[in-house]
């Protein structure tokens, strides 16, 4: 067998695969002794049918397979061994009937190859690195939210913005007065959260109120007439729920308020962890790296984008077989047209040219993903979900073995590969280059990001 490689230009060319006889003849002979043994053949016991009935029989079947598979390995084998950087895969220049008559055969395949990347990843490169500063604001904000978070509900003497209220709740007449009667509407434990309400007007009917107190509403308006949410209220059916429009009165006999936690020793255990944070200093320091910490993705994200800019437009615009592609792309997607092959194929442009600068990236750098890479990637995943849940400090053992059962995720892992990769590029790039490092506030972070997208 042999094949050479005849250049078209720099990024096509022409593998060309020659096979001769005694290339495939040995191999259709185990192939045709296989099928006899395996296959049941009328007339013919399994087994014991002569290898020149087979060859009568099969042997043009056979041979076609054999010669055709060899044939694309043999071209696949060569890319390989010769380390040629293809786009897509071969595609056959001439599909059509061999002759089974013959003995040689030369099979040609159409390959386009990857134009060449000189590209320069080290200090000359200036890439901007926006950090995004934390205020008194934020920090204000911060604590208030995790006051409340590790807060109590208790007894309160007035309704505010965040209180739950109880009491009777009574449907009312046209003219204001409880309505009696079987199909009158009465809860006699029934409680609200105006914080919830989709209309403020109806939540502002509450505040300032207190026990004893009464306070004339609007389920229906309250919830914009959730079903779901009326029946919950007023203790009805669904189908019911649908039709009440009345008002109601709430007579008010308890209020719930949220008492925000204080700033102790139990407080800040339960925000950071055990022996973490002791002093209201450590405290605002702790909380400051906690909302940086919340922050750095958008820098990040920003980051990337400008990196991703960057090399675009410097090694963008490369030399690419667009003849061969716009043929790959028909052979892999037979439902796109012609006509809007051109368009198709314009819209693919950019991510192929990414994909080639980040593959050289990665081979100038010997850029490689490791297994601890993967979990190290999970157990960051999984400790984000516990978080979710208000379980901020799990223990080591807990994450690492939540962290292999999403690794063992066959659907979810080849996600895992993707991003990991993603972070090791962009750690990589941002080592190599000089950071023009600028730290902005919130407000100027967002311009800066919006101007650029």
């Amino acid at each position: 067998m042999n094949v050479t490689l005849d250049k078209i230009d720099d990024v096509t060319a022409i593998l060309n695969v020659s096979i001769e006889e005694n290339d495939y003849q040995e191999k259709v002979t185990k192939e045709l002794k296989q099928f006899g043994r395996t296959h049941t053949i009328p007339g013919f016991r399994k087994g014991h049918i002569s290898i020149d009935q087979l060859r009568r029989r099969f042997g043009k079947q056979v041979k076609s397979d054999v010669i055709n598979q060899d044939a694309a390995t043999a071209a696949i084998d060569y890319i390989n061994e010769n380390k040629i950087s293809i786009l897509g895969q071969p595609l056959p220049v001439e599909v059509k009937e061999i002759n089974l008559d013959d003995k040689d055969y030369t099979f040609q395949y159409e390959i386009g190859i990857a134009p060449e990347i000189n590209l320069t990843l080290d200090k000359s490169v200036n890439i901007p690195y926006y950090t995004i500063a934390v205020d008194d604001a934020m920090l204000k904000e911060q604590d208030e939210h995790l006051r409340e978070r590790f807060g109590a509900q208790v007894p309160g003497e007035e309704v505010d913005a965040k209180a739950l209220v109880k009491g009777a709740i009574m449907e009312l007449n046209e003219d204001g007065t409880i309505k009696d009667g079987e199909d009158a509407i009465q809860v006699v434990d029934g409680i609200v959260a105006p914080m919830f309400f989709k209309s403020k007007e109806q939540s502002d009917l509450f505040l300032g109120k207190k026990v004893g107190d009464k306070v004339r509403f609007n389920p229906w308006a309250t919830c914009e007439g959730n079903v779901t949410e009326l029946s919950s209220m007023l203790h009805v059916d669904k189908d019911k729920a649908a039709d009440i429009k009345a008002d109601f009165e709430l007579a008010i006999s308890e209020i719930i308020v949220l008492k925000l936690a204080e700033h102790n020793e139990d407080f800040y255990k339960d925000v950071f962890g055990a022996d973490k944070v002791h002093n209201e200093d450590e405290y605002n320091a702790a909380l400051k790296e906690m909302i940086a910490g919340s922050l750095a993705p958008n820098s990040e994200m920003l980051f990337r984008r400008d990196a991703q800019k960057f090399f675009l437009d410097k090694y963008g615009k490369m030399a690419l077989p667009v003849a061969f592609l716009k043929k790959w792309m028909k052979v892999r997607n037979p439902e796109i047209q012609d006509e809007n092959l051109d368009k198709e194929f314009e819209s693919m442009i950019p991510a192929l040219e990414w994909q080639l600068i980040r593959e050289k990236i990665a081979e100038i750098t010997d850029m490689k993903i490791e297994d601890a890479d993967l979990l190290n990637l999970a157990k960051q995943i999984a400790a984000n979900q516990f978080a979710q849940y208000g379980m901020t400090n799990m223990d080591e053992e807990t994450i690492t073995t939540f962290a292999k059962n999403i690794l063992n995720d066959k659907n979810y892992r080849p996600k895992l590969v993707e991003q990991v990769g993603d972070i090791k590029l962009f750690n990589i790039i941002k080592a190599a280059v000089t950071l023009d490092e600028k730290t902005v506030s919130l407000d100027e972070f967002k311009k800066i990001a919006e101007t650029e997208a």
